[in-house]
């Protein structure tokens, strides 16, 4: 009966390293070493007064079975039990043995003890946090502005906690988009924005508002863009509002914008709903700047753009455009709160100044009689 108990007792050892290995993503050698290491250190605390020489211990890798050793001096009279054996006691195992020598001498691993189980319990529990924290460095280090999907753990007043495969990661409050539903255990894709260390341990921060999510989605949804047949040149957003996205293709054979929309636009429609029902504008990028910018404000049509770009001192480079609409497009232009020629300021890089069609005939017309008033008054002094 003791055998058979022994016996279950080596088979659970190596059942509960793989188990745990394979729910933690943990390599079984590592985890086999930290036992290992976690019986020595429990040895060493219950029998700390005894001074005992160097201690090992092994896990038989077939069978489970746990030896420990501690390493002995063989004497010709022996003064201390703990750490000495009789050179005749020695011999009976091998006769070569003189005294002098060290050997090694097995432990019954039942004299631990309940304190000693604790103690290896610890240190085997600090192991393998300790394997986990390099496992998430060096996994998520690798996807540091990459999508990853995760799972809604609880949030509190600032933060929203998320499992993201077998690791916690936090979206802080400037990650999170305005008004989204956080509810636990909602799936949602996230991008990792970095992995620091925080009290000696990896912390992985995550971003819904970050401009390099919306890239990446679209990198997920559209082929030509993954392909790099298309490429998206800049972008521009407000989170949980609207985006504008810039794109050009590199084959005349293939419409940017067409591929990025989708057919009956299910492309963009997939990300749209991925982030919540945020409206996205997918806008031609062109390398001439008044092309550009009338096409990033988009709905509204625009009748002429004129632009500028001067070189401060200091080195500075300001990029201006005036914009002339039509009167019933000014609004439409403009945005609501001003968020349309936002993002296309945003977007091109130039500061944008939206005129009315009837107000630029006025300025003109004013300037106009400004320069004949001017004339006239010459005349009249001369």
């Amino acid at each position: 009966m003791a055998k058979k108990q022994q016996e279950e007792a080596k088979e659970n050892v190596l059942d509960a390293i793989k188990f745990l290995a394979k729910e933690r993503g943990i390599d079984e050698e590592t985890l086999i070493s930290a036992v290992e290491e976690g019986i020595v250190t429990a040895f060493k605390r219950e029998f700390s007064g005894m001074n005992v020489n160097e201690v090992a211990a092994e896990i038989d890798r077939e069978t489970g079975e746990i030896f420990v050793y501690k390493l002995v001096d063989v004497v010709e009279e022996v003064d201390d039990p703990v750490n000495q054996i009789s050179i005749e006691e020695a011999k009976a195992t091998d006769d070569q043995i003189e005294v002098g020598d060290q050997i090694e001498i097995g432990i019954e691993v039942d004299q631990l003890g309940r304190l000693a189980a604790t103690a290896a319990k610890s240190a085997i529990s600090q192991r393998v946090r300790d394997a986990e924290y390099k496992r998430i460095q060096d996994e998520f280090s690798e996807k540091i502005n990459e999508i990853t999907t995760g799972v809604i753990l609880r949030r509190d007043s600032r933060n929203v906690y998320v499992d993201i495969d077998r690791a916690e990661a936090v979206l802080p409050k400037e990650g999170q988009i305005r008004n989204e539903d956080y509810s636990m255990n909602r799936s949602m894709k996230f991008l990792v924005l970095c992995v620091e260390e925080h009290n000696g341990h990896p912390s992985i921060t995550l971003s819904r508002t970050s401009n390099e999510l919306v890239r990446k989605l679209f990198e997920l949804e559209v082929p030509e863009i993954k392909s790099g047949e298309v490429m998206i040149k800049s972008i521009s957003r407000e989170p949980g509002a609207r985006s504008k996205v810039a794109v050009c293709s590199r084959d005349e054979n293939i419409d940017a914008k067409g591929a990025c929309v989708g057919q009956r636009g299910q492309r963009v429609q997939e990300i749209m709903n991925e982030l919540g029902g945020e409206k996205i504008d997918i806008v031609d990028w062109n390398e001439d700047p008044a092309l550009f910018i009338s096409e990033a404000l988009q709905p509204a049509r625009v009748m002429r753009v004129d632009t500028e770009i001067t070189t401060n001192e200091d080195g500075t480079v300001e990029r201006y455009a005036k914009v002339i609409v039509p009167d019933q497009q000014f609004s439409l232009a403009i945005g609501r709160a001003g968020q349309n020629v936002r993002l296309a300021a945003r977007l091109t890089g130039f500061r944008i100044d939206i005129k009315k069609e009837s107000d630029e005939a006025a300025e003109a017309t004013q300037k106009m009689l400004d320069k004949f008033t001017v004339v006239e008054d010459d005349q009249q002094e001369g």
